[in-house]
């Protein structure tokens, strides 16, 4: 399980939304929360310095949506392996193969719940151990 002290970054155009996230997430241990209201907002908070270990965001958002967020994310060296999850309304494969293929490390179909994003926390912490193991084989 990810470490109960990382920093989140939960960016969605609906306040209901990241709260309802946050409120998951809290149930699950967690107590460090940034809130942004669109892709612009988040990535000017990283842009700033802001550090964050872990990043939700929604997939339709005005000013930049979650996938041109992810885009620039992923385009910043120190946030290459910063795990991402996509929050989506949509259940198109054709979107969630895209956000996995510019580096989505997982994505939550709404409406979430707890048991999903536990599951998916925990799918993704397992898969980012393993991936570290291997390298350290090599």
């Amino acid at each position: 399980m990810f470490d109960h002290q990382s920093k989140f970054l939960i960016v969605d155009d609906a306040i209901a939304m990241r709260t309802t996230v946050i409120n998951f997430l809290k149930e699950i241990g967690f107590s460090n929360f940034t809130e942004a209201g669109n892709g612009k907002l988040a990535f000017d908070l990283i842009e700033s310095g802001k550090q964050f270990d872990i990043i939700f965001s929604d997939h339709h958002m005005p000013e930049l949506t979650g996938l041109e967020l992810l885009k620039k994310v992923r385009a910043l060296p120190a946030w290459k392996t910063v795990p991402f999850f996509m929050l989506t309304s949509e259940t198109e494969k054709g979107m969630m193969i895209q956000a996995v293929s510019l580096g989505a490390s997982n994505y939550i179909t709404k409406p979430v719940n707890l048991e999903t994003i536990k599951a998916k926390l925990d799918s993704t912490y397992a898969r980012i151990q393993k991936q570290k193991a291997e390298a350290a084989k090599t």
